[in-house]
């Protein structure tokens, strides 16, 4: 008998722990894309006004934030130093196949963005970073305006379904 319990408690707190983690998984992806719209408002200042070298307009970013999209932009930066390719775009993929624990849809923004920079003047340059900056902030009013229904329904569907699988193998 207290196996059974002990198997049904743990279901239950399985199902629910992955629930949790789908919750904490959403709040990441909305931290990374408020990161990501920051270090790009920054870079579009200093591009516009220094005429920065891509490498350290990289670097300088990544100085802005914290976390995945600082370390991304860091390594960007970095490829971009070494000449891992003399194409950005590849460089860029580089640096994020680097970080694995960058959010899907930053690491999208990031890889759209990488086959814009080092290609045009500086004006094409500002147009594709103010363009993955407003894709960022759509996919973000988005993902903040379902944010608490979408937490409450990962948590309250993983404790349920935890509860009805204890039930059903009891």
């Amino acid at each position: 008998m207290t196996l059974k319990v002990m198997g049904a408690i743990l279901v239950f707190v399985g199902c629910g722990g992955y629930g949790m983690r789908l919750a904490w998984m959403h709040r990441r992806e909305v931290a990374a894309l408020h990161q990501l719209v920051q270090a790009l408002n920054a870079m579009i200042c200093e591009l516009g006004f220094r005429l920065t070298p891509l490498p350290e307009l990289c670097r300088f970013g990544a100085q802005q934030v914290t976390g995945s999209v600082s370390q991304c932009l860091s390594d960007l930066a970095d490829a971009l130093d070494t000449q891992v390719s003399p194409d950005v775009n590849t460089c860029t993929m580089v640096a994020i196949k680097g970080q694995p624990r960058l959010p899907k849809y930053a690491a999208s923004q990031l890889q759209a963005l990488g086959q814009t920079l080092g290609r045009f003047d500086l004006s094409g340059q500002l147009t594709g970073l103010e363009q993955c900056k407003h894709a960022c902030l759509g996919e973000l009013e988005k993902l903040e305006n379902e944010q608490p229904q979408r937490l409450r329904s990962y948590q309250t569907l993983g404790f349920c379904a935890g509860a009805a699988l204890a039930i059903l193998l009891f």
